[in-house]
């Protein structure tokens, strides 16, 4: 364990204080591994964000066990100075041991503004730097210097030709490195220094994942060019004739060996498309027939087989951080999409065996991961959002930090990261113009629209809305109250729902019509109707969303709201699965809901009636979920339906089901 994690955790002493106030203004309690480490001692953490929402669950579901003699240890963490806990209520502040943690004391010799902006999860990295590199007393710059230097391997100083820098910033955004716009911004003033790179669209290439890879698409056809001539010194053709839209060099040292050896996988799980060549059967050979595009039936296995071996060797382990499992989801929707395009059938056939064992592989890391991790996500501080709930606080932060901005946040219910990547690809053929941002977050467990979406509108846990937990009715009315909460005035509040057929259209041009419209959500139910539907399986879901993309709703739908001077956010409540049926309860009127991933009960009593006649069902515990909300999960990929029947369906914790896309979405003037 890292020593800034023990100088934090050997606080946390068992049967020392049933309750303990923890002072943390940068939020290190609130780290995977902290909160991991003080859940395995018996704590249980509850932030004082909200008032009202705080004395509900410290009175509801602690000091209700309190009294009951239950020995349940409660740290309430408040997100301030130390001499602010004085400000939580009286009662909690007389009867708590106190504490305070802070970026500073575990880490002196830094700049405090540069630390806090780091994100928690590189802590790791930067205390093994420093027992490595001592430091004295560092300011801004040589703490953002330090930082680059030791924690994410970016040297500026050093960076003296384009391999360098490519090979740097491919690293970077392939690793999706999370960097403060502080060592950005520094990075960028020393590498400016370099009249290398003068040329270089460094301001967008930088900061900007996609924009990145859409620098590298379209120089990649010159470099093939260059490789039919090798005779060529350099590029002699005008720019325009490439129609490039970012400046810089036009020939970039794909070929060079720090970079290479990041293009197979860079190809291979999507981040850039194989172009259409002249004369392809040319370079068949060569490495770079990964980026070309071969219509042979044995190219098409040759790539879904190095897609299989690329995901095999990154399935993230129980102790891997968040963000790792996102980056995860993104891949294996790739090869899911790959997978279910048409005409694949016959060379998934010869690899089904390899991909059923890469299946139980994910499905078994991703579930010892959740049971380990899953409890300590709702926590997080939301940007970048991590769950669903957390969406509209950075949706709230984004008008706060810009008041101009207008907030189209449009939901497609039932959209899984896979069948996302299936409607991107229908949207880019479609935009030419399009830029899309994309990253993964957490759906609520269990992953049904009830319970998730409501979560995603309201902006709270699902404890807080236990009233409505079994509807989707107040919807309207907690993404009003929202922001309501956040200083908006109802009447720039904008909220519609059923929509996703042309004919639903209209309502959204008379909703984005409205002159005093600020932020609006937009729930798209069609992918949910085809899936409640699906009798084809996978397959017959991607070609079915595919088809759905291609009838041009969401297309038009991005248009206007762009055209309007939207910010475009796209998100899912949960996503899908296939699943093989396991035999269906016979529990009468026991289960408040009966899905088919999941049955929940209003009691831990009954739901146990129903596990010891599947005791491969999962109990899953009640986190962040209402007291008498008791969930029962169907296992790996199957349902609680009749025997080896398939389904396509929702509620179980499956990867596609719980880490669904969140993508910002623009449209390049």
């Amino acid at each position: 364990m890292a020593g800034w994690r023990e100088k934090i955790l050997q606080h946390f002493t068992p049967q020392l204080s049933k309750l303990t106030l923890a002072a943390d203004p940068d939020g290190v309690l609130l780290e995977e591994g902290i909160l991991a480490g003080i859940r395995a001692k018996g704590f249980e953490l509850l932030p004082f964000d909200d008032h009202i929402a705080f004395r509900y669950a410290y009175e509801s579901k602690y000091r209700a066990k309190w009294d009951r003699g239950d020995s349940t240890e409660l740290v309430v963490v408040l997100r301030s100075q130390s001499h602010e806990l004085s400000h939580l209520p009286f009662d909690i502040f007389q009867a708590g041991r106190k504490l305070s943690f802070c970026l500073t004391d575990l880490f002196p010799h830094l700049s405090y503004p540069i630390l806090r902006s780091l994100d928690l999860s590189y802590l790791d990295a930067l205390d093994g730097a420093l027992e490595k590199h001592p430091q004295p007393n560092l300011g801004d710059k040589a703490s953002c210097d330090f930082i680059l230097r030791h924690v994410f391997y970016m040297a500026p100083e050093i960076i003296n030709n384009p391999s360098e820098l490519l090979h740097i910033l491919v690293r970077k955004h392939y690793q999706r490195l999370i960097i403060p716009g502080c060592l950005e911004d520094r990075f960028l003033e020393v590498l400016s220094l370099n009249k290398t790179f003068k040329d270089w669209p460094l301001e967008q290439i930088v900061p900007k994942r996609e924009l990145f890879f859409s620098f590298l698409q379209e120089r990649w056809p010159i470099y093939l060019e260059r490789l039919m001539a090798p005779d060529a010194k350099e590029i002699k053709m005008p720019l325009e004739k490439y129609g490039l839209e970012f400046s810089g060099p036009a020939d970039l040292p794909f070929g060079h060996d720090d970079i290479r050896v990041y293009m197979d996988n860079l190809f291979l799980e999507g981040m850039l498309k194989p172009v259409v060549f002249s004369m392809p059967e040319k370079l068949a050979q060569k490495w770079v027939s990964v980026g070309i595009v071969f219509n042979e039936k044995t190219w098409e296995k040759d790539h879904l087989k190095k897609l299989i071996r690329s995901i095999e060797s990154s399935v993230p382990e129980e102790r891997s951080f968040y963000h790792e499992w996102i980056s995860f989801a993104l891949k294996w929707a790739n090869l899911e999409t790959v997978s279910n395009a048409s005409g694949k059938a016959d060379i998934l056939d010869d690899l089904s065996e390899q991909c059923g064992a890469l299946r139980e592989t994910v499905d078994k890391a991703f579930l010892q991961w959740l049971f380990c991790r899953y409890a300590g996500l709702y926590n997080q501080p939301p940007n970048p959002p991590v769950m669903l709930h957390h969406i509209p606080g950075f949706l709230a932060n984004q008008v706060n930090n810009a008041p101009e901005k207008k907030i189209a946040f449009i939901l497609v219910d039932g959209l899984s990261m896979g069948q996302w990547f299936t409607l991107r690809n229908v949207l880019q053929s479609q935009i030419g113009s399009i830029r899309i941002a994309e990253n993964g977050v957490f759906a609520w467990v269990p992953t049904i629209t009830s319970v998730s979406r409501q979560a995603a509108f309201s902006g709270k846990i699902p404890m807080y809305f236990g009233s409505s937990i079994n509807t989707t009715d107040k919807e309207p009315k907690l993404w009003e109250q929202f922001w309501l909460d956040n200083g908006m005035r109802a009447n720039r509040v904008g909220f519609l729902k059923n929509l996703g057929t042309n004919e639903s259209f209209k309502m959204v041009e008379e909703l984005i019509d409205r002159p005093s419209l600020k932020v609006v959500a937009l729930v798209i139910s069609t992918v949910d109707k085809i899936m409640h539907g699906m009798q084809l399986g996978a397959a017959g879901m991607h070609s079915q969303v595919r088809q759905w993309g291609e009838e041009g709703f969401l297309e038009r739908l991005i248009c206007l709201l762009a055209a309007n001077k939207f910010d475009i956010f796209l998100s899912s409540d949960h996503g899908n699965v296939e699943a093989t049926g396991f035999g269906s309860p016979k529990e009468g009127a026991l289960a408040a809901t009966k899905g088919e991933r999941v049955r929940i009960y209003s009691d831990d009593i009954l739901r146990a009636l129903v596990f010891d006649q599947y005791p491969e069902s999962i109990k899953w515990p009640q986190t962040g979920l209402p007291e008498n909300y008791f969930p029962l999960l169907a296992p790996d990929r199957r349902a609680f339906i009749a025997e080896n029947k398939r389904t396509v369906t929702h509620g179980g914790i499956s990867i596609e089901e719980v880490i669904v896309p969140f993508v910002q979405i623009s449209i390049k003037s």
